[in-house]
């Protein structure tokens, strides 16, 4: 009945204006997923512990995560990073970070996914991780032992911490991880990809320079939510691909 009593351009503007709402409230930017120690939604944070503390403006972790975080036996997950003997500082650190990341980022919305674990609804998967930072993290942490190629699954759990299963043995990262890639996407399940284009996630960054996920999710949220309208072969404007309009704006 509205659209009767209106002209052609009057319900296209109305349908263009829809669009840009939608486009606004995009549900894969500035988000927390569901997961055992996240906010429901990103915010400030007064003071995050050590390695968390560049993403105190907008987190999605809390002072108290950030701190376990960087605990040798966390009790965030009761997970021992010791398995196979001490692990060297200097590895330490990428897992601290890799744990920062994970809890604490509001620039991982494009790739959420349902998780089917006991403790957490949602998980990351495929996350395009800087090529940089695999090869640091590999670098860092090659003479490390461990007994497992994937840490999400199959311990021991018997005495409340990860142990080694049964008759695995403890082998020097790089024999268990070969190369960067491998550690990157098998260590916690794919939920990271080795990515060389320059469009990656930075598990590394310089707050004084502001957050460089920012963009790099708001890209991956256009491209996703542009193939899902069967748009896949319009790029966005070349060399601002990071921003992006809504499509009612590129069509204005």
């Amino acid at each position: 009945g509205l659209a009767m009593g209106m002209g052609a351009g009057q319900v296209l503007l109305l349908l263009l204006a829809a669009r840009v709402v939608l486009a606004a409230q995009e549900p894969l930017l500035n988000v927390c997923m569901d997961a055992k120690h996240h906010k429901t939604k990103p915010g400030p944070e007064g003071m995050l512990h050590n390695q968390c503390a560049p993403w105190k403006d907008n987190a999605c972790c809390t002072a108290n995560t950030s701190s376990e975080a960087h605990k040798d036996q966390s009790n965030l997950y009761n997970f021992n990073w010791n398995h196979c003997g001490l692990m060297p500082p200097k590895c330490k650190r990428h897992f601290i970070q890799d744990t920062c990341l994970y809890e604490c980022s509001p620039n991982l919305g494009p790739w959420i996914d349902q998780a089917d674990s006991s403790w957490r609804r949602e998980r990351i998967l495929h996350v395009p991780l800087c090529r940089e930072d695999c090869e640091e993290w590999w670098e860092d942490c090659k003479d490390f032992v461990t007994c497992k190629e994937n840490w999400h699954k199959g311990w021991n759990w018997a005495t409340g911490t990860n142990r080694c299963p049964w008759g695995s043995m403890c082998r020097p990262f790089s024999l268990v991880f070969p190369r960067p890639k491998d550690l990157c996407e098998k260590i916690w399940s794919n939920s990271y990809k080795y990515t060389a284009d320059g469009r990656c996630i930075q598990m590394w960054f310089d707050p004084a320079q502001g957050n460089p996920n920012v963009v790099v999710a708001k890209y991956y949220a256009w491209k996703k939510r542009s193939s899902s309208a069967g748009l896949e072969n319009v790029a966005p404007e070349t060399g601002r691909a990071a921003c992006a309009r809504p499509w009612a704006v590129l069509v204005l």
